[in-house]
């Protein structure tokens, strides 16, 4: 008799994690520049609606944990609803947070959050 290996089907992302040090200063971030929403929280957590997954920020500091931006995570590609990349680009920039851009490519920038995580938004017309 030949056995099978049970087959782990994966069907999409719930949730990541990032560990901040400032978990109101990083709720605003992503909430009113990002335009992200509460989807629920706690006094040291918070859930927000990124599309139909969520991302969850921690406060490291109630937890005893630290923040390891950039070697744990490269960085976090978000899709964005079609926008003036210009647009976006200098709303980011508001926050006193440098971009930069891939090469050539008009729909695409990269950033790092207040605690360092990085960033991509995916800025793709309603022609693609």
């Amino acid at each position: 008799m030949v056995q099978t290996k049970l087959r782990i089907k994966t069907t999409g992302i719930d949730h990541v994690v990032l560990w901040v040090k400032d978990l109101e200063r990083s709720k605003r971030f992503y909430i009113d520049v990002l335009g992200m929403t509460i989807a629920h929280e706690s006094d040291w957590q918070s859930f927000l609606w990124c599309g139909t997954q969520q991302i969850a920020l921690f406060d490291a500091t109630r937890r005893g944990h630290e923040v390891h931006a950039g070697s744990e995570l490269n960085h976090m590609a978000l899709l964005m609803e079609p926008a003036s990349y210009e647009e976006a680009k200098a709303r980011i920039e508001e926050e006193g947070i440098t971009t930069r851009a891939r090469d050539a490519d008009p729909t695409c920038l990269y950033f790092n959050d207040p605690d360092g995580h990085g960033l991509q938004l995916l800025y793709k017309g309603s022609d693609e």
